[in-house]
């Protein structure tokens, strides 16, 4: 099945740390009879970049423990959406190349967008961060986090959503930490993997450090501070939520997954397709307010993992719902789910009618937008200046 020198200097390429061109050849040996393969076997060779490759064993037919054979038929499974992994489908988003935002698209006139870094000791992360021309040192300042899509940038996030405008009329700082290549080839947070699911640990200790980290340095209000995301970043908003609730106040997710949804490659393929059932038990502490946004044409990030946000979100929770109906002038209609805990609305569903992967009325000056839907950064934004932790 598999040619011994082939893998041999797979396996020496591997060692080298050279895993694009183990990777390569790989594919190449694969490409025939046995191609389809060669996309769910080269990740789980070689590991994701930032990772430990494992071990190949020729004489087992064996690599970091997994049976060839059984990873043969996975990747039979896995293909159709693998195929796609070159352009960030697999884990977020599709689209056509865009080119740069200008300024003028990512931020307002007299407002800053500054770089910034964080480390500790599950890596380190640059950042974005958006200052509102109204910040006063002293005066305390609400703080949204912002996680991209896949392929996705800050500025490119940060122009698509339109999200320093609206911050710049409420007077919030906005942060965009960058999930970079070097971390997962596509730009997707890892949101699929255990290690990055878990409180104080890989990517959730980063983002939770960018967090801390402008809170230390300008004045922010502890008790509006509130985490959002699109994609393979709502999927990472999702896990910050469930994980720092004490630490973030909301949380806005936009065509992504539940937390705990996947915990390898191939159930996020199969949660993304399929909508999940699994994830983690649902809460059993007080809701964290969750708003959330999902088109009902989504094929890339099945509709119905935004029912299962809401489902685990609300937890052993009793609500109560009410359901409003509405349309965007020569847009999508859509469906608003609010659930009330008593009198108090603390989630929201949104269910764009028509709508694909892409960000509810975003503007075309970012990728992945579309700008027939509501408004998701405007009614984030709103939701979340609603449900400040109890000070």
């Amino acid at each position: 099945m598999f040619n011994q020198e082939t893998l041999r200097e797979a396996t020496r390429l591997t060692r080298a740390g050279q895993l694009t061109e183990a990777t390569a050849l790989l594919q190449r040996m694969l490409r025939g009879e046995h191609a389809p393969a060669a996309a769910s076997l080269v990740p789980q060779i070689v590991g994701l970049p930032g990772g430990v490759a494992p071990a190949i064993d020729l004489n087992s037919n064996r690599i970091g423990g997994a049976d060839l054979k059984a990873l043969d038929t996975t990747a039979h499974r896995h293909r159709p959406l693998f195929d796609q992994a070159k352009d960030g489908t697999w884990l977020g988003l599709r689209g056509t190349k865009h080119a740069p935002a200008s300024k003028a698209d990512i931020m307002p006139e007299r407002t800053k967008f500054i770089d910034g870094k964080y480390s500790n000791n599950a890596g380190s992360r640059s950042y974005k961060l958006f200052i509102p021309s109204g910040y006063q040192r002293g005066q305390p300042h609400p703080l949204v986090v912002m996680l991209h899509g896949c392929t996705q940038s800050p500025d490119d996030f940060a122009a698509g959503t339109k999200m320093n405008f609206i911050a710049e009329e409420q007077n919030c700082l906005v942060v965009y930490p960058a999930q970079p290549c070097a971390a997962n080839p596509s730009k997707c947070w890892n949101w699929f993997r255990a290690a990055d699911q878990r409180r104080d640990e890989g990517e959730p200790s980063l983002i939770a450090g960018i967090t801390r980290q402008v809170m230390r340095d300008y004045s922010i209000d502890p008790n509006c501070i509130f985490v959002a995301g699109l994609s393979a970043g709502g999927a990472a908003a999702a896990i910050m939520g469930a994980t720092y609730s004490d630490l973030y106040a909301a949380v806005g997710i936009h065509s992504g997954l539940a937390y705990g949804a996947a915990t390898d490659m191939p159930s996020a393929f199969t949660v993304m397709r399929q909508g999940g059932k699994g994830g983690r038990p649902a809460s059993t502490g007080p809701v964290i307010p969750t708003i959330v946004f999902h088109g009902d044409r989504d094929a890339t990030v099945h509709p119905d993992n935004g029912v299962q946000v809401v489902e685990q979100a609300i937890g052993a929770t009793k609500t109560h719902k009410k359901v409003h109906r509405g349309q965007i002038p020569g847009g999508h209609e859509y469906t608003r789910t609010t659930y009330l805990d008593g009198q108090r609305e603390i989630l929201e569903h949104w269910n764009i009618h028509g709508a694909s992967h892409a960000w509810s009325g975003g503007s075309p000056a970012g990728s992945y937008t579309d700008g027939e839907g509501p408004d998701a950064t405007k009614e984030m934004l709103r939701f979340f200046l609603e449900h400040p932790h109890a000070g």
